[in-house]
C-alpha cells in the first residue's frame, strides 16, 4: 500500500482542480420562530494542491461549513460537490462510506485513545477499514516517520507534548491517503513555536497536487500558510484572499 510519505510533494504552482464546490448553501437549526440560520448562500470552491483557511469570529459558520463538507451535516438548501460527486445527495451510509475514503480529520483536542500508543493511534483507520494489524502497524511506523516522531512510536498520549501529539494525529489523518484533509484549530492548544512547527509539517506532508488541505483557524499566526483564506462572517462568505492572484475576492 502506498503511504502519503510516498508521494510527499510542495504546493505546486499552478492551481489543481476543485476539490470542493459550494454553490447556494444554507444550513438552518431548529424550525419556525426557534429556527437559527447558521449558513446563508455560501459559494466558494476550494482546489487540491492547495491550503485553504477559514477564518472569522466565533459563530460565524466555519464549522458548519467544513462539517458540510465533511458530510457531518446536511445543507438545508444548496448543493454540496466534493472531488466530483454531489455528498448532499447521497445517503446516510453512502456518506459515512465516502468520507471513510476521502476525508482525514484533525481536531482540536487530538481525540487519541489513551491507552494506546503512538503508532496503535495512527494505525486505527487501518484497522477499521479491514487491514491486518501486522500491516497496519507497519504502515503507521513508516508514518510516524513522516511526522518525525517515530522514536516515540511506543509512548502513550500522556507521555507526549501538545506538539507531539498533534503530530501523532496529524499521522493518523494521513494515514487512508485521504484527498481531502479537514483540520479543526490545530495550533489553538499550542504555544507559538509548536503551533508553527505544525502548520510547517502540514505544508510538507499533507499539502500535495492529489489533496486540499481545509484549515479553521482563529489563529493570526498562521495565516501565511494558505494559499486561500476565505474570510466568513453572519453565516456568510465576505470575501477570499487568493494568493494566486495577490488579491481579495468578494466570492469564490
Amino acid at each position: 500500500m502506498k503511504t502519503p510519505i510516498d508521494s510527499v510533494a510542495n504546493v505546486p504552482h499552478e492551481r489543481g482542480n476543485c476539490a470542493v464546490q459550494i454553490d447556494g448553501v444554507t444550513k438552518a437549526f431548529g424550525k419556525g420562530e426557534a429556527s437559527t440560520v447558521a449558513l446563508s448562500g455560501v459559494d466558494v470552491h476550494m482546489f487540491l494542491g492547495e491550503m485553504t483557511l477559514l477564518v472569522g469570529p466565533s459563530g460565524c459558520g466555519k464549522t458548519t461549513l467544513i462539517s458540510i463538507i465533511a458530510g457531518l451535516l446536511n445543507p438545508t438548501s444548496g448543493s454540496v460537490t466534493i472531488l466530483g460527486t454531489r455528498l448532499d445527495r447521497l445517503s446516510g451510509s453512502k456518506q459515512v462510506r465516502f468520507r471513510a475514503q476521502n476525508i482525514g480529520f484533525v481536531f482540536q483536542q487530538y481525540n487519541l485513545l489513551p491507552t494506546l500508543s503512538a503508532v496503535e493511534n495512527v494505525a486505527v483507520p487501518l484497522l477499521i477499514a479491514g487491514m491486518s494489524r501486522r500491516l497496519a502497524v507497519q504502515h503507521a511506523a513508516k508514518m510516524l516517520g513522516a511526522v518525525e516522531l517515530e522514536h516515540r512510536a511506543d509512548a502513550r498520549p500522556n507521555q507526549l507534548s501538545g506538539g507531539q501529539q498533534q503530530r501523532v494525529a496529524i499521522a493518523r489523518s494521513l494515514i487512508h491517503e485521504p484527498r481531502i484533509l479537514v483540520c479543526d484549530e490545530p495550533t489553538a492548544a499550542l504555544d507559538t513555536q509548536s503551533g508553527q512547527n505544525v502548520m510547517q509539517l502540514l505544508a510538507r506532508v499533507a499539502v500535495d497536487q492529489n489533496r486540499a488541505v481545509i484549515i479553521v483557524t482563529h489563529d493570526n499566526r498562521i495565516l501565511q500558510f494558505g494559499q486561500r483564506i476565505i474570510h466568513m462572517s453572519d453565516g456568510t462568505v465576505e470575501f477570499v484572499d487568493d494568493k494566486s492572484k495577490g488579491e481579495g475576492h468578494d466570492r469564490q
